[in-house]
C-alpha cells in the first residue's frame, strides 16, 4: 500500500481502537505500523505520551508529553490556519517524533481527512488528492519544488525541523501554495510560532500563535511562556531580534555564535546568504584560534577534498561576503553526520573530521 487515508470525521474512538489493533498485526511496512501504533497511544488511559527529541543540538531525549496540552496546541494551529472539519491534511513525517504526532493529534481535533505517506524525501510522489494542510522538512520541499503540479494540488505548507534557505525560499515564490515556516521544539509540543515565506505578506517576522509571548534573557536568547502549553517559562538558545511580546526574528544559535576578533558572527545569518552559491550540503562553525580567539570554517559535503576545489568554492562565495565573513577555512567531508530526522549534527561532524 502506498498511501492509507484515516477519515477522524466518521472514526470514532471504538472504531479507531479496533482499526489500530487490526492493522497492528497485519501491516507489513513500519511507517503505517508507526501510524497506528501512536494512535493506539493517544486513545489509551494515560495522560501523557513518549516522544523523543530530534537531537540536532545534543544527544536524542526520550520526553513524556501531556495529551491536554497537546490538544491545546492542536487547537492553536488550527485556528491560525482556519482549519474545518472534512479538510484533507497530509502526514508525510514519522510519528515517531513531535512533528508527525502532532499531525495526527490535528486531524483527531479537527476531524479532518488524514492521508499518510511513507515519510520519505518524496513525500508527493504517490499523491492524487487536492490537500488543504500538510507540514515538511525542507528536504521534502527541496526535493518537490521541480513538480509545480503536485505542490499545486497543497493549499498550504507549513516548512519545519530545519532552515529555510535562502535559494529554496526564492523558489517558493511563484508556486501557487501558501508556504509557512515554524519555529518550536518539542518541548514546545511542536511549533509555539509561525512567519510567511511567500506571498504578499512573506516576512522575516516570526508571529506568535495565540496565547504565546515572549521576553529575551541576558544573552538576547529567546524565553517563551505559554501558560496553555508549558508548565513554566522556557528559555532557549535561539538569539533574536525581538520586536514586539509576540513578534521576533530569528538570528541563531547561542551556541553557534562564533566571536572572531571582538566580531560577533552568526553563522546561520551567513549561511543563508551562501545557500544561493554553494549547491552541496554546508555549514560554519567557529574553532578555537591562537590570534582572533575563534576563527570561522567552512565544512562543504563533498567526495572532492583537492586544494582546487578549496580554492574555487572560496572564489565563488568571496564577492559576496563582507571582509570579516570570509572562511578562514575550508574543509570537505564526503558525508556529514546527521539526526534521523535529516538535521546536520555540526558538533559531531566536526570531530569526524578532526578524529581522522
Amino acid at each position: 500500500m502506498k498511501s492509507l487515508e484515516l477519515n477522524f470525521s466518521q472514526l470514532n474512538t471504538n472504531n479507531l481502537v479496533t482499526l489500530c489493533q487490526d492493522e497492528i498485526k497485519t501491516s507489513t511496512e513500519q511507517w503505517q505500523l508507526d501510524i497506528y501504533v501512536f494512535i493506539q497511544e493517544w486513545l489509551d488511559d494515560n495522560k501523557q505520551v513518549k516522544a523523543k527529541t530530534s537531537g540536532s543540538t545534543g544527544t536524542p531525549k526520550n520526553i513524556l508529553l501531556e495529551k491536554a496540552k497537546m490538544i491545546e496546541s492542536a487547537k492553536m494551529t488550527g485556528e491560525f490556519f482556519k482549519f474545518k472539519k472534512e479538510d484533507n491534511a497530509l502526514l508525510c513525517l514519522s510519528p515517531q517524533f513531535i512533528a508527525g504526532k502532532m499531525m495526527i493529534v490535528r486531524a483527531i481535533v479537527w476531524q479532518m481527512n488524514l492521508i499518510c505517506v511513507k515519510p520519505d524525501g518524496h513525500p508527493l510522489n504517490e499523491l492524487n488528492s487536492n490537500i488543504d494542510f500538510a507540514a515538511m522538512i525542507p528536504l521534502q520541499v527541496s526535493n518537490s519544488i521541480h513538480n509545480k503540479n503536485q505542490l499545486g494540488k497543497i493549499k498550504t505548507i507549513l516548512i519545519g525541523g530545519g532552515v529555510v534557505d535562502k535559494n529554496l525560499e526564492n523558489k517558493l515564490g511563484d508556486i501557487n501554495c501558501n508556504f509557512f515556516s515554524s519555529f518550536g521544539m518539542t518541548e514546545t509540543l511542536s511549533h509555539i510560532a509561525i512567519k510567511t515565506l511567500n506571498g504578499s505578506n512573506k516576512s522575516n517576522i516570526y508571529k506568535a500563535l495565540n496565547g504565546i509571548t515572549f521576553t529575551l534573557d541576558d544573552r538576547d536568547c529567546l524565553k517563551i511562556k505559554a501558560q496553555k502549553l508549558l508548565r513554566k517559562e522556557i528559555i532557549t538558545n535561539d538569539i533574536v531580534n525581538l520586536y514586539s511580546s509576540t513578534e521576533f526574528e530569528w538570528l541563531g544559535r547561542f551556541d553557534h555564535v562564533i566571536n572572531s576578533g571582538g566580531i560577533k558572527l552568526f553563522p546561520e545569518q551567513i549561511e543563508k546568504k551562501l545557500s544561493l552559491y554553494i549547491n552541496q550540503a554546508f555549514f560554519l562553525m567557529g574553532i578555537p584560534d591562537e590570534y582572533l580567539g575563534e576563527k570561522m570554517i567552512l565544512l562543504v559535503e563533498s567526495n572532492d577534498h583537492s586544494e582546487e576545489q578549496k580554492k574555487k568554492i572560496l572564489a565563488e562565495i568571496k564577492p559576496y561576503l563582507e571582509n570579516f565573513q570570509s572562511p578562514r577555512d575550508i574543509f570537505t567531508i564526503s558525508k556529514f553526520k546527521r539526526t534521523s530526522t535529516g538535521k546536520i549534527q555540526r558538533k559531531a561532524t566536526f570531530t569526524s573530521i578532526t578524529e581522522k
